[in-house]
């Protein structure tokens, strides 16, 4: 038997590090005020690929996994949160702005593999949909920087602007397809200058352009830097947003995010604010978070040119999880905390682990062992933390028997000591 490429078996030890880092993340969203939102896996194809979701210029276009059901009408599986929501908001226009939600679910990508990298991912978003106030912008960034502070992550937020790099793109004398030049320009930390200039060779620009584009895009550029030299209204325009942003995220001492030029973000709906959230250190060199600001598509799928602005983060939880394994030393194979040994006292154990877990203690029975002995072994591979022995001696003065299973000390104690002695 085999999994389908680029899928995965999530095993309890995951599965538990996962629900923390979900739990964790999902906290920090609800203390920023962001409510909870659920949408479909199934959408239809024609929303999946509309110009302003994913366009036919973009990978994720390429990546989308198609079907269709018995009507023979044409699906695809989601390939992130950001359409779906836009989707929800245009069918429902009466809802109150600004509109804050949060998403937790699978996305799917017909794209390439690596670590960090499946077809069949988790993904956890944050949007402020209806207003155009760089606060919110400011607002993804500092729950990014909040979020990753409480997992224990080192980390660099890269911090660019659409409007700025389609200033620079005018600048250069790209007028045309600048969509295409900026999915390579997105790849610039990836395959270096020159594997850019190829690339942007490749789609038709002339050198005439990228040497343009290049006396601009350097890496060490400043914001203060191009203020003196960008030129056209829209990189002044990006220019500004980028230095409202920086001043807000000052006031909340948020020190993490740093301004990046060469910042993209290959999706074709990104219009203004645009970040990625990379390790400082660490096994995964691709992004662990990313988003922006995406101010046109929302209202194309309400039609009639509406403008509702938005924009958001995305947090990658495959990348994540990979980070928290490689952080954390050992494996909770469960979140069992006592297990309960019954030696001849089945009814009484079982009323025993009933009272532990109403007191909100994780507690299971042992069953199908018998002896000690092979209890002991079953919570040892288990990793679980406690053990209780409960015999007929141990009944018969009120006791119960309380084993730690790291230190091996056990002691006599009451029922009613137990929950304070396992805390």
């Amino acid at each position: 038997m085999k999994l389908a490429k680029g899928t995965q078996d999530i095993a309890p030890q995951d599965k538990i590090r996962k629900n923390k880092v979900v739990d964790t993340l999902r906290e920090v969203f609800e203390l920023y005020g962001f409510a909870p939102l659920e949408t479909p896996i199934i959408e239809r194809y024609e929303t999946l690929t509309a110009k302003s979701a994913a366009g036919d210029s973009s990978d994720a276009f390429n990546e989308v996994f198609k079907l269709s059901d018995q009507g023979k009408r044409k699906l695809g599986l989601r390939f992130d949160l950001t359409v779906p929501l836009a989707r929800y908001v245009a069918m429902n226009p009466n809802l109150k702005m600004p509109f804050k939600r949060y998403a937790v679910g699978r996305v799917f990508r017909d794209g390439p593999i690596k670590l960090g990298r499946t077809r069949e991912f988790w993904q956890m978003d944050v949007d402020t949909v209806g207003t155009k106030n760089m606060l919110a912008d400011t607002e993804c960034l500092a729950l990014a920087d909040a979020a990753f502070t409480k997992l224990g992550f080192d980390v660099v937020i890269k911090v660019n602007n659409r409007k700025l790099l389609n200033g620079i793109l005018e600048q250069a004398g790209i007028v045309k397809n600048r969509s295409n030049a900026i999915i390579s320009i997105d790849k610039l930390a990836k395959i270096g200058r020159e594997g850019v200039s190829k690339e942007l060779k490749e789609r038709g620009f002339g050198t005439k352009q990228i040497s343009a584009l290049f006396s601009i895009l350097d890496g060490n550029t400043t914001l203060p830097k191009l203020k003196k030299i960008i030129t056209t209204d829209l990189g002044k325009e990006g220019i500004e947003e980028l230095a409202q942003v920086f001043s807000y995220l000052k006031s909340m001492n948020v020190q993490t995010a740093k301004f990046d030029v060469s910042l993209a973000r290959g999706l074709g709906y990104y219009t203004g604010t645009v970040f990625e959230v990379f390790l400082k250190k660490g096994k995964i060199t691709s992004s662990i978070a990313a988003g922006g600001r995406y101010d046109d598509m929302v209202g194309s799928f309400m039609g009639g040119g509406r403008i509702v602005p938005a924009v958001g983060i995305s947090f990658g939880i495959v990348p994540i999880m990979e980070t928290v394994k490689e952080m954390q030393e050992g494996e909770m194979k469960t979140s069992t905390k006592v297990l309960v040994i019954p030696l001849g006292t089945v009814n009484e154990s079982l009323a025993l682990v009933q009272q532990l877990r109403s007191m909100s203690v994780a507690s299971e029975l042992g069953m199908g062992k018998k002896g000690v002995s092979k209890n002991l072994q079953y919570a040892n591979a288990l990793g679980i933390p406690f053990v209780v022995i409960l015999g007929e001696d141990e009944l018969a003065k009120n006791k119960v028997l309380l084993r730690d299973m790291k230190t091996g000390d056990e002691k006599l104690i009451s029922a009613a000591q137990l929950v304070k002695n396992i805390q």
